[in-house]
């Protein structure tokens, strides 16, 4: 099975309702070192990715059944490199977005990423 990180505070990771699934913000916490890969956002922005990936899998679910992302970036400069990354992980039709600049994130990490996804659309 695949591993995604415990929760980091008095919260679930995901929720689900019906037949919908709502993660929490994934930090980029590589469950096998419980640290970040890298303080390079390619990196970190994979690593959240695979953390939905994993929660979604547990699930019966897959990055296709997601509906709509949102990214918190520590800064918007990283947007593009962020989107190099993110589109290695989605296809047509693309799940809806928001990206937006926050000021700091827990453990100083450079991206975190929630998703809501469907299960058997």
């Amino acid at each position: 099975m695949e591993k995604y990180p415990e929760a980091i505070g008095p919260y679930s990771v995901y929720r689900k309702i019906g037949n919908l699934i709502y993660t929490s913000g994934q930090l980029p916490i590589d469950p096998e070192i419980n640290d970040f890969p890298s303080d390079k956002i390619e990196d970190q922005t994979r690593q959240s990715l695979l953390n939905v990936k994993a929660i979604l899998k547990e699930n019966g679910a897959s990055m296709d059944d997601i509906l709509k992302t949102t990214v918190f970036l520590n800064d918007m400069n990283d947007f593009n490199a962020m989107n190099e990354v993110y589109k290695e992980f989605f296809s047509f039709p693309y799940p809806a977005r928001t990206a937006v600049a926050v000021e700091k994130l827990p453990k100083n990490a450079l991206v975190e990423i929630e998703v809501v996804a469907v299960m058997d659309k």
